[in-house]
This record gives C-alpha cells, sequence and structure tokens, in this order.
C-alpha cells in the first residue's frame, strides 16, 4: 500500500490484508520499518497529563511519518500504566502493584510488564520490566516475567526475589503487554503479566496494535480492526500471534487495543478506530520521524 502513503523512505513499507481469520472477516494493516536506517528516527510523545488523539499527536509533532497508540492508561487522571522512554529518560512508569482478591486479598501482586525497546545501536528487545522512580533505567528480565507478591503496596526490586535482572538501557521504549512471541515461538504470557489473567488467549476478538521486530533489523508495526460488525471482528491474543510470527518476528508484544487501536502514515488512517467518535485520545504514542 506504499503508493496510497506516499512519500515514504526506501526502508519503510506498509501492507493491508483482508483474508479471513478462521473463516470471520478481518482487516489487518502492518508497517515495516528497518531499524539501522538513520534517514529515519524512532521516538515517543505523551500528552504530559493529557490525552490527544493520533491526528493530535501528528499536529503537534510536526507531521511524523507515522503514529501509532502504545501504552496502557487510567481515564480518571489521563496517567500512563506502561513504560514509556523517551532519549534515554523515563517518562512514564509501569503500575506497580495490584491488589489480589479472594484469599489473596491481604497481598499485592507486583507485575512485570512487557515492553518493546530501541538502544543507541537501533537494536530492538522486549523485556519483562519493573520499574522504580528513584531509578534511571527500568529492570528488565530476558527470560521470563517475575511473578510475585508481597504486603507493602510500592514494592523494592528486592520484594521481586529475583536476581536475573538487568539494566534496560533504551533510548526510546514503550510498554504494553503481553508478549506474544519469544525467541521465535509463540509464547504469550498474559497471566505472568497480569494482564486479563482469567481470559483465555484464544478467545476474545478486539481491536488490536503490536509491535515486534525481526532477525533481519526490522521494526514490524500491527494493527487489526475489530467491533464493525460483517466488516473485521477483530483478533484474539493467539491470532495476533501467529499473523506476527508469519511475518517474521523474533520478538513481539501486545499493545493497548480496543478503541485505542489507532495506526497513522502520513497522517491518513489505516484501520478504523472501534470508538463511535472515531480516534480515542491517549497519553502516549510511538512515533517515527524522518531525519536523525
Amino acid at each position: 500500500m506504499d503508493s496510497a502513503y506516499k512519500p515514504l523512505p526506501p526502508s519503510v513499507h506498509i501492507f493491508k490484508s483482508e483474508d479471513s481469520l478462521d473463516g470471520l472477516p478481518s482487516i489487518a494493516w502492518y508497517v515495516s520499518a528497518r531499524l539501522k536506517d538513520k534517514g529515519i528516527q524512532f521516538t515517543v510523545a505523551t500528552g504530559q497529563g493529557k490525552r490527544f488523539t493520533p491526528a493530535q499527536y501528528y499536529q503537534i509533532e510536526q507531521f511524523p511519518l507515522l503514529v501509532v497508540n502504545s501504552t496502557y492508561f487510567d481515564f480518571a487522571d489521563n496517567a500512563n500504566l506502561s513504560l514509556v522512554v523517551k532519549d534515554g529518560q523515563m517518562l512514564a512508569h509501569n503500575i506497580v502493584s495490584l491488589r489480589g482478591t479472594g484469599n489473596d486479598s491481604m497481598f499485592y501482586y507486583y507485575p512485570t510488564r512487557s515492553a518493546i525497546g530501541i538502544d543507541r545501536k537501533r537494536r530492538a528487545d522486549v523485556a519483562w520490566t519493573f520499574t522504580d522512580t528513584t531509578r534511571r533505567w527500568p529492570y528488565a528480565w530476558e527470560d521470563m516475567p517475575v511473578v510475585a507478591k508481597g504486603k507493602d503496596t510500592i514494592p523494592s526490586i528486592y520484594d521481586l526475589h529475583d536476581i536475573e535482572w538487568k539494566w534496560w538501557k533504551m533510548r526510546t521504549a514503550v510498554g504494553g503487554g503481553p508478549v506474544l512471541i519469544h525467541d521465535g515461538k509463540i509464547r504469550i504470557t498474559n497471566r505472568e503479566e497480569q494482564l486479563f489473567p482469567l481470559s483465555n488467549p484464544k478467545g476474545e476478538r478486539n481491536p488490536r496494535t503490536a509491535m515486534g521486530y525481526t532477525r533481519d533489523g526490522r521494526l514490524i508495526i500491527l494493527v487489526l480492526q475489530g467491533r464493525t460488525p460483517g466488516t473485521a471482528m477483530g483478533a484474539t491474543l493467539q491470532q495476533e500471534a501467529e499473523i506476527l510470527l508469519q511475518l517474521g518476528c523474533y520478538e513481539a508484544l501486545n499493545l493497548d487495543g480496543g478503541g485505542s487501536s489507532c495506526l497513522l502514515v502520513n497522517g491518513k488512517e489505516t484501520i478504523r478506530p472501534s470508538d463511535r467518535d472515531g480516534q480515542r485520545p491517549v497519553p502516549a504514542v510511538f512515533l517515527i520521524k524522518l531525519g536523525k
């Protein structure tokens, strides 16, 4: 679909599919961008306490090549609930604890939520992360998420009882979850990340946004239209993972979806957002800009 969204640099391509998913109508779009191309810049923008639509971010950020929604957030105060890193600085932190239910109501769970980042050498990575407002860098786990709980509402790294972490020194990063692809295989960690822990990854269809990367150095940004009966029903986490695997992703994660899912290329929409009013205002977006 390059010709419909030009001008595009040679390292960026856009694709559309209307193939059905398990016999149901589907519309999917994805962008492939070469990570090593120094003619494009991977970055983020936040609303700094406010929410804006992707089209508004397109204006505010002086017409970037690409705008896509990313993090989970709180509708009440517009706060990001996922990691955001810009120019090596954390602009937003993960949610740090979740109160247990039932027999666990006296405890708090400490989720390690997934994020995708790009470092100074333009290498992408997906990791499970934990953030501390007193630390410059996020803590990261490359092999598996940590499942931990305790009685403190604001835990420290020691409350996670796991020493296999590293400092995640990304120049640009956005969080979401759950992980969908790990080491070239489907691995959906919604329960471990305390994201839809009771849901079946093969069950609920929704609009989706996801990001991943291939071993040959391409960033993949995928959106699936949903909640438009007769046109596009959305996808389950399992279907989303299968698509990303077919696109060659070595690692990938789900981002905020539903009414938040929206991808603009040169200011033009790809999927049709599912909210009745159109694009949903969000507190953070991932951007691709021209120039260093």
